[in-house]
């Protein structure tokens, strides 16, 4: 039987300190994320940086936490459910850190039966620090156990035109519904400038992305741009940063931006705290009148279509 694993990168179990503590430590302790020489870094983030960033982080998921919890698990358990139903197949959730696991995912898949497996990362721009971490996961998960499956993986659907025309026709929707802003600003997640010189490939598949929503779309480069949010540490990451093009945007005179998040499959802290609370101030603060953030496209019909049709191409004649 073939089943869907889903994989996202995870949440804390609770918006309260200690379970950001454990959550940060986890995510940031993985080498993919953070590659420093682990006898520096691993008793810097334990002991200053963890304990430092757990407290305002808590407050920060305590904004936008919701009855059921997290909405990156609120939505993305949402979406692997109605993918399943989709495509007629036994599907499960699993977080690279925290809760369930993907080890739990891969058990309640065995239970069912499921000896061939889609791997779904939950990333639409494949990165070392995402995908190749989904993929370090499973292979933890399977590295105990007798039964391994046979597995197929989504690298990523970066360019792919079923998602691509979804995310599309989701932006119009919000401009038929809002009137459109002066600007579409892309803001993706940022990753340290260094991994992209080493190879890793997010930065041409985030370009890849916004070449054909501003295709459909219609727009210029000018008045689509790309901009990279979240940016942790001294190094230097992707640039320009999300507050960068923001700022550059008032100081124009563009008076009302709209910030698409195309790096996200689901609304989480990123884009409901990061860039509809405190981007907004940020470009209010800089002279802008209105930032309007475009939700992600969560569990929708055409997000679940699309992604069924990239499921489908991967999994091929096992569907």
């Amino acid at each position: 039987m073939t089943g869907l694993l889903v994989v996202q990168l995870g949440t804390p179990a609770a918006p309260r300190a200690g379970a950001l503590y454990r959550y940060l430590t986890a995510f940031l302790g993985d080498r993919r994320v953070v590659d420093l020489p682990r006898a520096f870094w691993l008793p810097l983030l334990y002991g200053v940086i963890a304990p430092l960033r757990a407290p305002r982080s808590a407050a920060a998921y305590r904004k936008v936490w919701r009855a059921e919890g997290s909405p990156l698990l609120v939505h993305s358990a949402r979406l692997a459910d109605r993918l399943g139903e989709r495509l007629g197949v036994p599907a499960a959730l699993g977080m690279r850190y925290g809760e369930p696991s993907v080890a739990e995912a891969l058990a309640a898949l065995e239970a069912k039966g499921v000896s061939r497996l889609v791997v779904l990362p939950l990333f639409p721009q494949a990165s070392s620090t995402t995908t190749a971490a989904a993929w370090d996961a499973l292979a933890a998960a399977l590295a105990g156990t007798r039964r391994v499956p046979d597995v197929r993986f989504v690298r990523d659907w970066a360019d792919h035109p079923a998602w691509l025309d979804a995310l599309a026709a989701h932006v119009r929707a919000f401009w038929e519904e809002h009137g459109r802003g002066g600007r579409l600003v892309l803001s993706f997640h940022g990753i340290p400038e260094r991994y992209a010189r080493a190879g890793d490939p997010y930065p041409g598949r985030c370009e890849a992305t916004a070449r054909g929503l501003r295709a459909r779309l219609g727009l210029a480069g000018e008045d689509a741009p790309i901009a990279f949010q979240s940016r942790f540490g001294p190094e230097k990451w992707l640039a320009p940063s999300l507050e960068e093009v923001l700022a550059r945007l008032a100081g124009e005179g563009v008076e009302t931006v709209d910030v698409l998040a195309p790096s996200f499959a689901v609304d989480c802290l990123e884009t409901l705290e990061e860039i509809a609370m405190r981007m907004r101030e940020h470009f209010l603060a800089a002279g802008g009148r209105e930032l309007r953030y475009i939700p992600a496209l969560n569990a929708t019909d055409a997000h679940v279509e699309a992604l069924a049709a990239v499921v489908r191409e991967e999994a091929g004649a096992w569907l």
